[in-house]
């Protein structure tokens, strides 16, 4: 070979590469080649053989709904399944994740002593470990080595565990199977259910019992006794009252109506009306007069007879004698007049009518009055009425209720008894279909094993090989030399050979 320490370029117009040059580095490098591949076959043979030389325990778990409990309702139970339901994929997803579950783990790690620790060259040097950290590290392994694989096209949840011991496999699947059944009938059917709904039956029985009791005193007790039907007639009473009320009402406005329009006519109405008119003359009055006149004209005359006329007592009965003459004209004029009078029919009726009217007046506010109070005590009687019916009707609903309830719990105190009996004899909606065998044959044959880290060397040493070649800056071939340094070679010689 030519050897030179300047580094060598592909030009761009270089030629493809053939089959001869791809395998070129394979000769020129072989003493690696074939270092590297024995190298890497013997020390990948005994890491295959210990970490793929395993024995895989399976086991298949088939979740359906052939027992189906009743769920806690207000209703009647009365299940009746014709067709099985279908189960939906979260259903066997949580099943799934309900078998990694932490404290099933910790189970089978500490029934299969998983969490002992193999002594080991760190043990030195790291500082020592408690039990718990055991146990937790081995539930972190094993949740990892075992494969829970759920179907995507039947209700099948396929679990398996590879071990290098096919007892320590099979044991770890067999555990598995029972603690995540345990788990599942824990899950689904709590512990105590039973007890449960016996206390909340015995409950409910002592509330109805109490219910009943109230119910029976309530109607038991005075005026108590079917108030809807007590209200009813009252209502009915009440309508009648109150159209009596108004009608009253009506009455006493026509009274006052009827006395008033009675007193203004009475005002314009005389008392009495006139029956027999007579006239007649004065006649004492004129006697009476006449002897004045007479008297008057006499002292007159005799008052003449001894003073002048200009006297003041002559002038004094002129002036008497005037007067008395003037009222005697006045009464030879004057008639007297008998009249006879009796009282006024017209006035008389609506006397009596006014009387009569204040009367009737006086009883329809009597009647309006007692009308009122007796709606007033009426309509207090609905309302106890329908305070007593709204006490009843609550009575009845709690007493309803409480029978519901206690008919409801006593059904499901059965349906508890019922799956207690079945959780006992091991009736579950999961069942191991395939239970856990101990394999005889490993995953891996050592044939096998043998042949992929055969394999596996030879990949590695061609990849070194070829690594090496490619960081290598010296020249392979003469035709490198042109191409790189532009100038002939007039003789190539062997390393080896110089």
């Amino acid at each position: 070979m030519y050897k030179t320490t300047a580094r060598k370029s592909i030009s761009d117009g270089a030629e493809d590469f053939s089959l001869r040059d791809i395998v070129a580095p394979l000769f020129r490098r072989k003493k690696l080649l074939i270092i590297t591949l024995a190298c890497v076959f013997v020390g990948l043979t005994p890491i295959g053989l210990l970490l793929l030389y395993k024995f895989k325990s399976e086991m298949a778990i088939l979740v359906n709904r052939e027992r189906v409990d009743s769920p806690v309702t207000t209703g009647v139970s009365n299940q009746t399944i014709t067709q099985p339901i279908p189960m939906a994929e979260e259903e066997i997803n949580s099943e799934a994740e309900l078998l990694l579950s932490q404290d099933v783990l910790e189970k089978v790690v500490i029934a299969n002593h998983l969490q002992e620790h193999k002594p080991g060259f760190l043990d030195f040097i790291l500082p020592k470990r408690d039990e718990a950290y055991e146990v937790a590290t081995a539930v972190k392994t094993l949740a990892r080595k075992i494969k829970v694989r759920p179907s995507t096209k039947a209700n099948i949840i396929d679990v398996s565990y590879s071990s290098t011991d096919p007892k320590l496999s099979y044991a770890v699947l067999n555990s598995l199977g029972g603690f995540y059944l345990d788990k599942d009938a824990q899950v689904h059917r709590p512990p105590g259910s039973y007890e449960f709904f016996a206390d909340e039956t015995s409950r409910y029985k002592k509330a109805l019992d109490d219910s009943e009791a109230k119910l029976r005193n309530f109607v038991q007790a005075p005026g108590a006794s079917a108030p809807d039907l007590q209200r009813t007639d009252l209502d009915l009473q009440l309508a009648n009252s109150i159209g009596q009320l108004h009608t009253t009402q009506q009455a006493v406005a026509s009274d006052e109506k009827r006395i008033d329009s009675d007193k203004q006519q009475m005002k314009v109405t005389p008392q009495r009306s006139t029956t027999q008119l007579a006239s007649s003359p004065a006649d004492l009055l004129l006697q009476q007069l006449g002897s004045s006149l007479l008297a008057a004209q006499t002292k007159r005359s005799q008052l003449l007879l001894k003073y002048d006329p200009s006297y003041p007592l002559v002038q004094e009965a002129d002036q008497e004698l005037a007067e008395t003459q003037a009222a005697f004209d006045k009464a030879q004029q004057t008639k007297y007049v008998t009249e006879n009078t009796n009282a006024d029919p017209t006035y008389e009726l609506l006397r009596e009518d006014l009387a009569r009217t204040e009367a009737d007046l006086a009883a329809q506010k009597a009647s309006l009055a007692a009308n009122q109070t007796s709606i007033a005590s009426m309509q207090t009687q609905m309302s106890q009425l329908a305070e007593k019916g709204l006490d009843e009707a609550d009575l009845t609903r709690e007493q309803k209720a409480n029978e519901d309830n206690y008919l409801l719990y006593l059904g499901k105190r059965e349906q508890a008894r019922t799956s207690d009996a079945l959780d006992k004899t091991r009736i579950e909606n999961v069942a191991i279909a395939i239970p856990p065998s101990i394999p005889v044959l490993p995953v891996l044959s050592p044939f096998m094993i043998v042949l992929f880290a055969l394999v596996g060397a030879g990949f590695i040493s061609l990849a070194t090989v070829y690594t090496v070649d490619y960081f290598d800056s010296s020249f392979h071939t003469p035709g490198e030399v042109i191409d790189t340094l532009g100038i002939p070679v007039v003789v190539t010689m062997s390393k080896r050979t110089a």
